[in-house]
């Protein structure tokens, strides 16, 4: 996915196939918000931003990580869901095959659960960036800190959506759990987002 053109990707998400769907887009509003936080942390240097430049290197290392992570996890995405559309074209003749494929399901429907749960956790992570960056960052693109809060909750939203469509079909409790658990701090999360947005638009009003 990382080496395909912005134009390839999207004829594949626009096709009739399994994957990348919601889930890889997930992936990619998270590398983009922290991109843009790594692009708004490089233009506030200089000695204008001298008393805060270890956080704002700090934000923009970690930016530049977060944004790789989230190209991961939108190919495991794409790869978990496969392996669910793999899983429900088993063969199911015998009582054998029958319980195979079950296991198969449910295990897989376990794996695609867990990419978007990491998903919400490293949105969380964004939001942090931005919260610490807003205040000290370059005010001529202030507005992108805002942009990539935006990005960071629609990819906290859209994996929060991708989980619960596969605890849907997960019975073992404990992966319920863990999954369920997962998601506890979404909405947390989507509020800070939305106060960091709104903080940027007050900036940029004065």
């Amino acid at each position: 996915m990382r080496s395909d053109t912005l134009d390839r990707f999207l004829w594949d998400l626009a096709a009739r196939v399994p994957a990348p769907g919601g889930g890889a887009t997930a992936g990619l509003h998270l590398a983009q918000a922290a991109a843009l936080l790594g692009m708004v942390a490089r233009y506030s240097d200089g000695d204008r931003y001298a008393r805060d430049a270890d956080t704002i290197l700090s934000v923009r290392n970690r930016a530049d990580e977060l944004r790789v992570v989230g190209i991961g996890l939108a190919e495991d995405d794409a790869r978990a869901f496969a392996a669910v559309t793999a899983a429900y074209a088993l063969p199911r003749g015998t009582e054998e095959e029958k319980a195979a494929r079950s296991s198969a399901i449910g295990w897989a429907l376990v794996e695609a659960g867990r990419v978007p749960a990491r998903v919400v956790r490293e949105a969380g992570q964004v939001i942090d960036l931005a919260e610490r960056l807003r205040p000290i960052g370059n005010p001529n693109v202030i507005t992108d800190v805002g942009a990539a809060a935006d990005a960071a909750r629609a990819a906290a939203s859209t994996a929060r959506l991708n989980v619960e469509i596969n605890l849907a079909g997960i019975t073992d409790p404990l992966a319920r759990m863990e999954l369920a658990e997962a998601l506890d701090g979404v909405d947390d999360v989507l509020r800070r987002a939305d106060k960091v947005t709104a903080d940027v638009r007050e900036q940029i009003r004065r």
